[in-house]
């Protein structure tokens, strides 16, 4: 239906609308809120929706596209979606680079890419479990439920190789959403699929299910390389936590920001290229409990050295790069057994860990970090911005 159309069906709508209370008598504000609403003026419902569109093969040629407005199906529900975060593996399926996952290939075809949304259910299914009205999160792999990740979850991924949330409206399965608490704002909510699950798992993968770390003597250190907006998320619950935080960073301002965040300790890599000889001296050579290694090739040495005996190292990214070279090489059977330590990669988290995070997030009021929020036409541009690295915290899409 044409934008001209649709003006047309409302104004006859409510010229009828309003010679019906003319005749009854009675102002609008007499009746009950029941009847109220079926009074209300109403707009024809939309058919199209928006959404940007990739071909893996640049982020500078994402384009603009319209498709029909699907319809839920039984146990799914039709979302309208309000915001979106940009994630760093985002850049990476626009650009085609996507691709170290063996699980997740195929070709390179239009995809609406974009992983973690905040929306609206305005449909529901036959036996859908989510009402018309709730405001719900995505979940990046939607069959991945509970307990370890499986090969076959890959394949449930929003934005590569399932259609992503950078749209309109998209349906879900009703298992593939939560439930937003109600003090989060639509753009904060949105931050929260990817950035603050994988934070929360790579602290607590190995806790009991609603016992999240809390021990003061723990020590935590964030990897600030990038993107950030992993490492802000954790600095976050680390603080919520009573966690002790040490944040690195070649950027004093966003050291700054980290210190205003309730960070304990803070490392400018660049000025101390060799910051692991500062994490051990802030540690009183004890070592870091948990670090969250988010450089990859060029950082991950450097943890080992200044890592706890008994401690975890988190496998959350490769900002430096995928490809070692070989002064990168590393003999990671010596190094973990020399201290006895354990090396884990994070692929985000289940459902049920999600859902305690959010409770954490509700019972302490963390307010996620919100860098910047673009419009939805400004898209492109988010994406650019992200690709730079220069935010702190999350970049934010407004759809609606």
């Amino acid at each position: 239906m044409t934008r001209r159309a649709i003006n047309f069906v409302t104004h006859r709508y409510e010229n009828a609308r309003n010679l019906m209370l003319r005749k009854i008598g009675q102002p609008y504000d007499a009746f009950p809120s029941a009847i109220r609403m079926l009074l209300a003026p109403k707009m024809a419902q939309p058919t199209q929706s928006k959404q940007w569109l990739t071909n893996q093969d640049g982020v500078d040629k994402i384009y603009q596209g319209e498709a029909a407005i699907p319809q839920p199906g039984e146990k799914e529900v039709l979302v309208k979606i309000h915001t979106v975060s940009l994630n760093y593996r985002d850049t990476e399926v626009c650009d085609g680079g996507y691709n170290h996952h063996k699980s997740i290939g195929g070709e390179n075809k239009a995809l609406v890419p974009g992983s973690d949304m905040c929306g609206t259910v305005v449909k529901a299914g036959p036996g859908a479990s989510l009402k018309e009205g709730q405001r719900v999160l995505s979940i990046f792999l939607q069959t991945h439920q509970t307990g370890q990740v499986q090969e076959s979850d890959m394949a449930s991924g929003m934005g590569l190789p399932l259609e992503g949330v950078l749209q309109e409206y998209r349906v879900f399965p009703d298992t593939a959403l939560v439930t937003v608490p109600d003090y989060l704002s639509n753009e904060e909510a949105a931050t929260l699929p990817i950035a603050g699950t994988t934070a929360f798992m790579a602290m607590n993968w190995m806790q009991p299910m609603g016992k999240p770390i809390s021990n003061p003597e723990t020590t935590v250190l964030f990897q600030m390389q990038g993107t950030g907006g992993v490492s802000i998320s954790g600095l976050q619950i680390a603080k919520a936590c009573g966690l002790k935080a040490i944040v690195t960073s070649s950027s004093d301002e966003k050291l700054e920001k980290a210190r205003e965040l309730g960070a304990d300790y803070t490392i400018n890599y660049k000025k101390f290229p060799k910051w692991s000889e500062k994490a051990m001296e802030f540690t009183k050579g004890k070592g870091v409990d948990i670090i969250l290694e988010c450089g990859g090739a060029q950082t991950v040495r450097q943890s080992f050295d200044s890592i706890a005996f008994g401690g975890l190292i988190s496998s959350i990214g490769y900002l430096s790069g995928k490809q070692d070279t070989e002064s990168d090489a590393l003999n990671i059977n010596v190094l973990a057994l020399r201290r006895n330590v354990t090396l884990k990669g994070h692929i985000n988290g289940p459902k049920d860990r999600f859902e305690e995070m959010l409770q954490l997030y509700a019972q302490k009021e963390i307010h996620p970090v919100v860098d910047k929020v673009f419009s939805f036409d400004e898209t492109k541009d988010a994406m650019q911005y992200l690709a730079k690295g220069g935010h702190f915290g999350k970049v934010v899409i407004k759809i609606a």
